[in-house]
C-alpha cells in the first residue's frame, strides 16, 4: 500500500523537519530564529516552521517562507506589530524568500476544543518545530477523515466575499499576483481536502494535490491542474481570479457542504492554506 503521508496506524505523520530546510535557507532560518527570540523574548512559548521550506522543496526566490508563533497570551497589538516588523525585515534582506508570512497565536487558542481539528491539526502535521516547548504534545493523532475535512476547510463559501472584495480593491500586477497564489493555494487546499477522506492520505504538494483532486472529478481537472501551477507561479492576470471566484470557488464550495458540511463558526482565524 502506498505510503500518503500515514504511520502504520493511518494517522499524519508529521511533515518537514529542520534537517530538511535546503542550504539555500539555513541563513534565513537562523536568523529568523534569533529575531523571534529577541522581538518577544518571555512572551513567546514556541515557534514553527510551515509550508515547502521545512519540507525541502523550496525553490530560491520563488517560495515564502511561513512562521507560526505561539505566545503565552493572546497576541495584542504590540505583539502584532512586531511581526509585521519581523516579517518585513526577513524579506527584505533575504532574497530567497519571496515574502514572510507570520501567524500569531496564544498556546490556549492554538490548544482549544475549537481549534482541534483546525490549528491544532495544522501545528500538530504540518509545523517543524524551531523554538521553545512543541505544543504537539499535547494534541491528538489525526486521521484523513471528513470531521478533519469540514474544520479545515469547510468555510469556502464565507470566504469567497472577501475575496471578491479583495480583487475589486486590486489594481497592480504584483497586487494581482499576491491575490493569485493566495486564491490558488487555497481553491488546491480545499479541493485536495473534498477528496482526502476518499483518497485515505495527505499530501502538501500542490501538484500532487491537483492529480488526487482530478481522480475524482475529472471535469474539474483541467481547473485544478492550472490552479496549482499558478500557486507556485502566480500571475498578474485578473481573468484568472474572476474564474476562481465567479465559476470554481463557488462550485468547490457547493461541493464541500453537500459532501462534509460547514466549518463550525469561529470568532476569529484559522489555519492558513
Amino acid at each position: 500500500m502506498e505510503h500518503r503521508g500515514l504511520d502504520a496506524d493511518g494517522c499524519f505523520e508529521r511533515e518537514g523537519s529542520l534537517g530538511q530546510v535546503p542550504g539555500a535557507f539555513a541563513g534565513v532560518v537562523a536568523t529568523a530564529r534569533g529575531r523571534i527570540r529577541d522581538a518577544y523574548g518571555r512572551r513567546l512559548h514556541s515557534a514553527y516552521l510551515y509550508g515547502s521550506v521545512p519540507r525541502g522543496t523550496a525553490r530560491p526566490g520563488h517560495c515564502d517562507l511561513g512562521l507560526l508563533l505561539a505566545l503565552h497570551h493572546e497576541p495584542a497589538d504590540e505583539d502584532r506589530d512586531a511581526a509585521e516588523v519581523l516579517a518585513r525585515g526577513l524579506d527584505e534582506d533575504f532574497p530567497e524568500v519571496d515574502g514572510v508570512g507570520i501567524l500569531l497565536y496564544g498556546k490556549d487558542t492554538l490548544l482549544s476544543e475549537a481549534e482541534r481539528f483546525d490549528l491544532g491539526w495544522f501545528l500538530a502535521c504540518r509545523c517543524t518545530p524551531l523554538l521553545g516547548a512543541d505544543l504537539a504534545e499535547h494534541l491528538p493523532r489525526y486521521r484523513p477523515d471528513s470531521l478533519l475535512a469540514r474544520e479545515t476547510n469547510g468555510d469556502l463559501a464565507d470566504v469567497l466575499p472577501r475575496w471578491r472584495r479583495l480583487m475589486r480593491e486590486a489594481s497592480t500586477p504584483d497586487e494581482y499576483r499576491r491575490l493569485c497564489r493566495l486564491f490558488s493555494r487555497h481553491l488546491v487546499r480545499t479541493g485536495f481536502t473534498l477528496v482526502m477522506p476518499r483518497w485515505g492520505g495527505w499530501t502538501s504538494d500542490l501538484t500532487e494535490s491537483a492529480e488526487v483532486f482530478g481522480g475524482y472529478y475529472p471535469q474539474r481537472a483541467d481547473q485544478m491542474r492550472a490552479a496549482a501551477a499558478a500557486a507556485l507561479d502566480p500571475v498578474a492576470d485578473p481573468a484568472v481570479l474572476r474564474a476562481y471566484v465567479e465559476d470554481l470557488g463557488p462550485w468547490l464550495a457547493d461541493e464541500y457542504t453537500a459532501r462534509h458540511g460547514t466549518k463550525t463558526p469561529r470568532p476569529a482565524g484559522g489555519a492558513p492554506r
